[in-house]
């Protein structure tokens, strides 16, 4: 996946939809610096919309096989049954989907009496749905009972301590920020979401409900997108020099490889010295134009594009490219088709 990935963002239609600036919150509400860089944010957008699009196109041979006219949510369980971590993360997402839209039925009619189990079938749609079609397809009743279980998940309760610790320097601006940040989703922006799929030129279009669970997933690939890229940028951080976003990804992956060691002292691990260093400074003064030279020294350091620096703690390209191309390389065994690896199924 990692070839795609990094290909992709050249061949990006100019007319497309962009998520990029919704995106940049939703990294800075999963663990991000608060400003994340445009080319991640981009390169971001650029692999969940591939992710989707393929899944979309699985989806819809699905579809087809069934004679159904539209994409329906059973498409997509259908593709997820093989990861049941993911699978019981979805099952909770719809029972918080049919709890809040019960809640917010129940403010707004709570003047209205209702039948004793009149609205019970409305309420539990999404539910009854996902059970429904579980059961159906594992006669076993191991996917249906993941609806049951009531275990921590590590992956979210990891990702919850870390937005914890995240939060405890913050100012009252910066949490505020934060907060809004957290309440962003795919799912807010529907008629967006769906442009940025273009679902439109699809012969076989997802229904509302299917589209309900597409937008959780985009979102979900998108945080396991920056836990997998904070994980290897601190690992990069600890023997890497403070230029190491400049160094290609293939001396990246060279340098930290679990089997090559290289002593610290090393000419090669030495960064380059700069110019106002004592070991390689020379007389900058030249005839009577000593003030226009230095003049000229400050203009070329501030043109250079080595001087401007990315946040320190921000998530670099490299750092995704390099999450994936190991997610990818684990996951190969897994892909029925020996493609890409997909990060939400």
């Amino acid at each position: 996946m990692a070839g795609p990935a990094s290909s992709v963002s050249k061949d990006r239609p100019a007319s497309r939809t962009s998520f990029i600036p919704e995106l940049q919150s939703m990294m800075f509400a999963l663990g991000d610096t608060r400003r994340p860089l445009h080319e991640t944010a981009a390169l971001v957008e650029d692999i969940v919309h591939t992710q989707l699009i393929h899944m979309l196109h699985q989806a819809c041979e699905g579809t087809a096989l069934r004679g159904s006219r539209v994409i329906s949510a059973e498409d997509i369980l259908f593709l997820m049954r093989r990861d049941k971590r993911k699978l019981a993360r979805l099952i909770k997402y719809l029972q918080f989907r049919d709890y809040k839209s019960k809640l917010l039925r129940t403010v707004e009619d709570e003047e209205m009496v209702q039948e004793p189990g009149g609205s019970a079938a409305g309420n539990q749609r999404r539910q009854r749905l996902a059970q429904d079609f579980l059961a159906w397809m594992d006669q076993t009743g191991v996917l249906l009972s993941l609806a049951e279980r009531q275990e921590v998940d590590p992956v979210k309760q990891e990702r919850m301590e870390r937005l914890e610790r995240q939060t405890r320097n913050m100012d009252p601006a910066q949490y505020s920020e934060f907060c809004e940040s957290r309440h962003l989703s795919f799912a807010k922006k529907a008629s967006k979401f769906r442009d940025w799929l273009d679902c439109s030129s699809l012969e076989l279009k997802p229904n509302s409900m299917a589209m309900e669970i597409l937008s959780y997933l985009a979102y979900e690939t998108v945080a396991q997108i920056v836990d997998l890229s904070l994980l290897v940028k601190q690992e990069m951080s600890v023997k890497t020099n403070p230029v190491s976003h400049v160094i290609s990804a293939s001396y990246i992956q060279y340098n930290t490889h679990p089997e090559v060691k290289k002593d610290p002292d090393s000419p090669e691990a030495t960064p380059p010295s700069t110019p106002g260093s004592s070991h390689s400074s020379k007389p900058l003064l030249q005839g009577n134009g000593s003030m226009d030279s230095r003049v000229r020294q400050r203009k070329r350091k501030k043109s250079c594009p080595a001087a401007v620096e990315p946040p320190s703690g921000a998530i670099q390209p490299c750092h995704i490219r390099e999450a994936l191309r190991r997610y990818n390389y684990t996951h190969k065994t897994s892909s029925s088709r020996g493609g890409m690896a997909f990060l939400c199924c």
